[in-house]
């Protein structure tokens, strides 16, 4: 699954309620860290739920990894993980997934807590990223 491909399968959702299952879907599929990985040093401060991201380069892409207690978030961190994961450093600080996200309207459906927490977990991994460069 790439970003082209997630915004062609959300714009297909008929309505929220769709687009919302389709989300939670993503992260029983993509949001996939291992128990031993959900320590405080990858967990995302700023989110009401738990999450736990991972930052990795492999041959030079940056892999991402991450879960979440809680269904939806699950789903978001997967979003996440599509959009930037495979891309170069430099590709991935370029990327504007915020903009990405909007053109969705995503943020119009989300509560101001899970925009929060959303907000914050993009700011550590592009903040962890720029630390690798």
């Amino acid at each position: 699954m790439n970003s082209d491909r997630l915004i062609k399968n959300f714009s297909r959702c008929i309505d929220w309620e769709d687009k919302y299952l389709y989300i939670i879907s993503l992260g029983e599929k993509f949001a996939c860290l291992p128990p031993e990985e959900q320590v405080p040093g990858n967990a995302i401060s700023g989110c009401q739920s738990k999450v736990w991201i991972t930052v990795n380069v492999v041959d030079g892409k940056i892999e991402l990894a991450g879960n979440s207690d809680a269904a939806l978030v699950k789903g978001l961190v997967a979003m996440v993980i599509i959009v930037l994961s495979g891309k170069t450093p430099d590709q991935l600080l370029e990327t504007d997934i915020k903009k990405i996200f909007a053109d969705m309207g995503l943020a119009l459906q989300l509560t101001p807590a899970r925009n929060q927490g959303l907000e914050s977990m993009i700011r550590t991994i592009y903040s962890q990223v720029q630390a690798l460069s």
